[in-house]
């Protein structure tokens, strides 16, 4: 299991070295305040502590991504470990730190603001429709698969249990952050850590065979590494629904200098999750039990299912079990509230009143409920595609703000155009897009790739000409007002 091993040091050791570089190219000021300060309502915008926001954004981010998606990545055999590894660290990481940051010097925007501003408005309403989206097929796909794992282990049947976790989502959608989800996260956290760690350190004590590094693709269905691998695994490795998830937090962030541990630190831990549960698909699934015969007869559910209860007995796999089913909780709770930040963002409504919040989130609960009823395989490969493509976005918005502030731009470039041509490929080769032959789909990826790249280039000239302030000026803080973790 060397290679396995290698990668999780390596995402440490990653977080370190790279994670600091990219720190250092953004420049974060500690003495700045912040707009959980500055804007301070008690519902959105609000400081909390940095180990309670880490937490959360960790929860907010790793739903069922970093373990879904790398068992059905587990499928093309030890190369996903290195996108996991080399995704994480160069791309994913580097995303979620400057969403979040680029969001805190622009009082707190989501992602669909900073493309308008950066990227033109026409982007902005394209951003809009993307983020929301997303986060409608993310909220249905994370309230139908803790569902069917908790109706496999409660005497209830599937419908209640869905109605159950859409009533959490309504109050945690609704309620300020720090009332639900600032108080339950650290036990839902410590089941999450429990489930990941119990499941590597058994892994490592039996000494389960992982394969080691190879460059062969495994798929028995020989499905193609490009551009399919990195749309299957997206959480663990880069993912356009942490673009989503971020603003939460930068709304919450006392201090500039906590950033790299928020949202870079919590990247990293992500990816250490996926390395985990894409070693132990590898591992333990083989001959007549073979990884692609279990998927086909119960899903990844099944997977997780049979991975925990063997590795850690009846009990322990129970928890590890409940352990996974607490990560898509808790990013179908915040992708609900995200939507409806976004909504009311772009609609101008405030949210201190409590009429104006359910306004906003009763037609998303209505419109998600009615998606339950769709297949989980469709929602989860127009959730894969929708997520990179709002990946390639937050990157692109990335780079604009690295190039305008005169700052090192290949930190996003290289990856933004690495996606883009990876997202335009598989919409135009999928049966859910144009279903054209492969060749053909390469050949148009790199043509809009090409088109993408020029447009950002005229954009690039436009905004250079120019007087542009990336960053927003910063509000004054209320008089009194106690700014946490910001020296005086």
């Amino acid at each position: 299991m060397m290679t396995f091993l290698a990668g999780i040091v390596l995402l440490v050791v990653g977080y370190f070295t790279y994670g600091k570089f990219v720190e250092r190219v953004f420049e974060s000021n500690h003495r700045r305040p912040t707009p959980a300060h500055t804007m301070r309502d008690d519902v959105d915008y609000l400081p909390m502590g940095t180990k309670r926001n880490a937490l959360i954004q960790l929860l907010n981010i790793a739903g069922v991504g970093p373990i879904f998606g790398p068992i059905l990545g587990a499928l093309y055999g030890p190369v996903a470990f290195i996108w996991i590894v080399v995704g994480c660290i160069f791309a994913g990481a580097v995303h979620d730190y400057l969403t979040g940051m680029i969001s805190i010097r622009n009082h707190g925007a989501h992602l669909p603001q900073l493309a308008g501003k950066f990227l033109g408005r026409v982007m902005k309403h394209v951003v809009n429709f993307f983020a929301l989206l997303l986060l409608l097929l993310v909220a249905t796909v994370f309230v139908t698969a803790p569902a069917t794992l908790l109706a496999n282990m409660l005497p209830v049947s599937l419908t209640v249990v869905t109605l159950a976790i859409f009533a959490y989502y309504l109050l945690a959608t609704l309620l300020p952050i720090d009332k639900i989800i600032g108080r339950i996260y650290p036990w839902f956290g410590a089941l999450l850590l429990f489930s990941a760690a119990g499941i590597g350190i058994m892994m490592i004590m039996r000494g389960a065979p992982i394969p080691e590094l190879n460059f062969s693709n495994m798929h028995p269905d020989n499905a193609p590494i490009f551009p399919l691998l990195f749309l299957t695994i997206s959480c663990g490795a880069l993912s356009g629904f942490h673009a989503t998830q971020t603003p939460i937090i930068s709304r919450t962030t006392g201090n500039e200098n906590n950033g790299r541990k928020i949202f870079y630190g919590m990247m990293i831990t992500e990816g250490v999750i996926a390395m985990i549960w894409a070693a132990a698909a590898m591992s333990l699934f083989h001959g007549d039990n073979s990884l692609s015969q279990v998927l086909a007869q119960g899903g990844p559910a099944a997977v997780v299912q049979s991975v925990s209860v063997n590795l850690l007995g009846a009990v322990g796999g129970t928890l590890a079990v409940l352990g996974v089913i607490v990560l898509p909780i808790t990013s179908g709770d915040t992708a609900f509230r995200s939507a409806r930040m976004i909504i009311a963002d772009y609609l101008h409504i405030g949210q201190k009143p409590m009429a104006k919040r359910i306004m906003v989130a009763a037609p998303l609960f209505v419109i998600s409920y009615g998606l339950t009823h769709m297949d989980f395989t469709l929602l989860w490969r127009y959730f894969s595609w929708a997520n990179q493509t709002t990946a390639v976005i937050a990157l692109w918005v990335a780079t604009m703000y690295l190039i305008l502030a005169k700052k090192p731009y290949w930190l996003t470039l290289l990856p933004a155009l690495f996606m883009t041509m990876a997202t335009f490929t598989y919409i135009a080769w999928a049966p859910i897009g144009f279903g054209l032959p492969l060749t053909m789909a390469y050949i148009l990826a790199a043509l809009g790739t090409a088109v993408a790249l020029a447009l950002f280039i005229k954009r690039v000239r436009r905004l250079s000409g120019g007087i542009f302030a990336v960053d927003e000026p910063a509000k004054p803080v209320s008089p009194g007002a106690e700014l946490t973790g910001v020296p005086a």
